[in-house]
């Protein structure tokens, strides 16, 4: 391709040893012996937004898709935990103070809608979401009113959705998506915006984000668990964590030595590789590399819902056009060819820039940007620097600039709640008989695999874990599930694998009981009889409950019978 020549300052060559451009830097050529382009430059990010904003949209996609399918059944109008009784709440702690507190404490757009059918609204926010997140996926373009509303959308939920919205991955969208908003142009719809290159402010606020959520991961590691200091958490973490995946099963009887390997890795990626964004442009790339790798790993050993793949959103603002043009196919007229033009004519400063007021609006809105990130992370900074850190902290109910973390403790023992039925007439009987309710994919039936279902986000088979800690008494809502599984209701069963009374009367008891599971070992007793788990009965975690015996609490709780 022929390109014109670019000034003599720009086209030598960097040294061998030179950190490379980052944002805003001069751009460093490649040529030929004709003195043409021949590969992209460095120190450009035209390609690197695309990468960004289809990555972006893909974690959207599958958020708004576990919404669609599973809001209703947990937050809908005969959820196990209906939002529309939330807000009510919400505006009976606020009465007499005003709507405005109302709806900064809980900003949703239902407020603005009509609470007789909330199953309608919240479908209706995520298929807008769903839509508008899978156009960006395909087309690797928007602007920042398509990022706006994809930011507004999922705000809405998270803000209604309760304890089934309260992973730290939540935040962690927001605040990737609003950073998001500010990659793109104002309104033009193209991949690449001539008028509106990718700004610096931006690129480096998703680096900070990046920063501060491996950093923050690592610090509350050192802070926590006791293993992580002896590199022994990890003998546990495989076959302990929220919903294993199959290799887990394999990872967790891997020899002694691996496990410390895999802690001190662990420490080294989280502690040390984040200060490599501030080292110049190899060391960025590296950075990224490292990090990219890091949360492959983590996809494939556990199911840690979409948060891996989230956390390599950011990563890719480590990479510019130079170290991406790979991902994107050669040829006249292509993204790659069309970038390299771009890049040329900035290089000779022969691209027309807009001299209007949007192009100074725009200049504004980016260094406001930067001014605001930078207030709202004062309580964040402090936080990570203090010997009591918080993880998974939001400082606002914008969640702009939120705490991270993950696993500051890990569980030394797996035990599970297996919730079971029975069709006869006296609980208490000898005979009676309890079959288990299998979930879609917690640990349950010891003969089942485990599951690989990431990024999607079964959220009914997470809480589970979590009350497996505690009582029944503070999680109240599987009291709710009870009483639903107890006359077979549909959408409640929908979360669920497998419904043993299916095509029979509903069982007369529901009942709670608590196991120890650990991996069968490979090629023991129990794995050749095609076990995956060995469990054990602990004891009740709720006793042999009926219908009649709810109806008084369901009542009482102003949940729908």
């Amino acid at each position: 391709m022929a390109a014109m020549a670019a000034p003599e300052g720009s086209l030598r060559r960097r040294k061998a040893g030179d950190s490379g451009p980052g944002p805003g830097s001069p751009l460093s050529p490649g040529r030929d012996d004709a003195g043409c382009s021949t590969r992209l430059r460095t120190g450009t990010f035209w390609l690197t937004r695309i990468v960004l904003l289809r990555a972006l949209a893909f974690v959207y996609s599958v958020a708004f898709l576990v919404a669609l399918q599973q809001n209703k059944q947990l937050i809908g109008d005969r959820g196990l935990l209906p939002c529309r009784a939330y807000l009510k709440s919400v505006q009976q702690y606020f009465r007499g103070q005003g709507a405005w507190d109302a709806w900064s404490y809980a900003p949703t757009i239902i407020w603005l809608l009509d609470w007789s059918n909330m199953d309608f609204n919240l479908d209706l926010l995520a298929l807008l979401g769903l839509g508008i997140s899978s156009f960006v996926l395909i087309t690797g373009c928007a602007n920042m009113i398509l990022m706006a509303a994809l930011w507004g959308l999922y705000l809405s939920l998270v803000n209604v959705g309760q304890v089934w919205y309260s992973f730290g991955w939540e935040s962690q969208l927001l605040e990737t998506g609003f950073l998001g908003i500010f990659l793109c142009p104002w309104w033009t719809l193209s991949q690449l915006p001539r008028h509106t290159p990718t700004p610096w402010t931006v690129l480096w606020a998703f680096r900070w984000l990046i920063f501060r959520i491996m950093l923050g991961a690592g610090l509350i590691k050192i802070r926590g668990d006791q293993c992580w200091r002896d590199l022994t958490c990890l003998d546990f973490h495989y076959e302990t964590q929220p919903v294993p995946s199959p290799l887990a099963y394999f990872l967790h009887r891997t020899p002694w030595w691996v496990h410390r390997f895999e802690a001190l890795s662990n420490h080294f990626l989280e502690l040390l590789v984040p200060f490599f964004l501030f080292l110049g442009r190899r060391m960025c790339i590296l950075h990224g590399m490292l990090q990219i790798l890091f949360q492959v790993v983590l996809i494939l050993s556990g199911n840690l819902s979409f948060l891996n793949w989230l956390t390599i959103v950011p990563s890719l603002s480590c990479f510019d056009d130079a170290s991406l043009g790979f991902l994107f196919p050669s040829g006249p007229a292509g993204l790659k060819d069309r970038a390299l033009k771009l890049q040329d004519e900035e290089a000779q400063g022969a691209q027309s820039r807009p001299r209007h007021v949007g192009c100074a609006v725009r200049r504004v809105v980016n260094l406001s940007l930067g001014v605001l990130l930078a207030w709202l992370s004062v309580p964040v900074v402090l936080n990570l620097l203090s010997a009591k850190q918080v993880m998974n902290t939001t400082f606002g109910s914008l969640r702009i600039v939120n705490s991270y973390g993950a696993f500051g403790s890990i569980t030394k023992e797996r035990t599970e709640v297996i919730l079971q039925g029975t069709a006869s007439p006296n609980a208490s009987a000898p005979d009676a008989v309890w079959e288990d309710y299998e979930f879609k994919c917690k640990p349950g039936d010891p003969w089942r695999r485990p599951c690989l279902i990431t990024p999607y986000h079964y959220r009914l088979d997470w809480l589970m874990w979590f009350v497996a800690f505690q009582t029944y008494e503070h999680n109240e809502w599987i009291l709710q599930l009870a009483g639903k599984l107890l006359v077979n209701d549909a959408q409640a069963l929908s979360l669920l694998a497998s419904n043993p009374f299916e095509g029979r009367p509903p069982p007369r008891w529901i009942r709670a009981e608590h196991w120890r599971y650990k991996f069968s070992l490979p090629g023991g007793k129990h794995a050749a009889e095609g076990k995956w788990w060995v469990r054990r009965r602990l004891g009740p975690y709720f006793p042999a409950v009926s219908l009649e015996d709810l109806e008084g609490y369901f009542r009482e709780q102003d949940w729908p019978l």
